[in-house]
Formats: C-alpha cells, sequence, structure tokens
C-alpha cells in the first residue's frame, strides 16, 4: 500500500513538473526610463512605534490596479526583512514578507515586532512580474521600540 501512494505521489510530481515546464511564461514589462520608486516616510534610521505608517512615492510612472494593463504604470510591493529581491520574470510573492497594494494603495499600516526592520519597495506590473529592469527603492531601516 505504502508503494502504491509513492508511485502515485511521484508519478503525480512529474506530471506537475512537466505542465510547470509547458506553461507559457508571463510577458516582462520593460521598465519606463527614469522611473523611480521610493520610501516617503519613515526616513532611514527612524524610531517608530510598532504601528507605523509607510507612505511611497514614484515618479515618471503612473499607477494602476493589478490586472489592469496601461502603459506606464504599475503598482507597489512591500518588502519587509528581505535580503534578496524576487526573481526577474516571475510574480511577486505573496506573503507576510512581500506585501501586495494590488488595488493602487500608495501607503499602508503596518504592524512591526520590536527591533531592527528593513523595507524596500518594488514595482510590479499587472502580473505583480518584476519590470525589465527592476524598479526598487532604495532598503532602508527603521528601529521598533
Amino acid at each position: 500500500m505504502k508503494r502504491l501512494i509513492m508511485s502515485l505521489a511521484l508519478a503525480s510530481l512529474a506530471t506537475a513538473t512537466a505542465m510547470a515546464a509547458d506553461a507559457p511564461a508571463l510577458p516582462v514589462t520593460k521598465a519606463p526610463a527614469g522611473a523611480v520608486v521610493y520610501i516617503v516616510s519613515p526616513r532611514d534610521g527612524a524610531t517608530v512605534g510598532p504601528e507605523v505608517t509607510v507612505v511611497f512615492g514614484l515618479k515618471g510612472m503612473g499607477i494602476a490596479p493589478a490586472g489592469m494593463k496601461k502603459e506606464g504604470t504599475g503598482h507597489h510591493h512591500l518588502l519587509v526583512d528581505v535580503d534578496t529581491l524576487p526573481a526577474a520574470g516571475v510574480p511577486i510573492p505573496n506573503d507576510a514578507t512581500h506585501i501586495h497594494f494590488g488595488k493602487g494603495q500608495t501607503e499602508t499600516q503596518l504592524k512591526l515586532t520590536p527591533g531592527r526592520h528593513t523595507l524596500q519597495l518594488e514595482l510590479g506590473d499587472e502580473n505583480h512580474i518584476p519590470f525589465d529592469p527592476s524598479i526598487v527603492s532604495k532598503k532602508i531601516t527603521v528601529t521598533v521600540k
């Protein structure tokens, strides 16, 4: 019985892998020249409370909700305590450290644990895929008291 279950699991894995390899890649959107994303507040090195308002800034582009293809637009993703940028050509993960703002939001209330944290913005296209080249902010550090 265990052998049958293991065989079925391996067959399912092989099928899923083959299907993923055959799946068409999503297109990568070229970044507009001069586009810049940045964190307006808090400032780098700031000491903040456990609830902090993070305000996003963008120059050289507009904001559009995820799923809406409109030339020269994208939407924000906030990377919290992320050491390595998301991989190029694939959607930015959606988890506790890669926060999506697919409705076109330009600020958020963030709850952080006490200690040092890094914050960085990355702009994604309508499919949450980073632009080429990536449009990322400077990484800032805040200390939560």
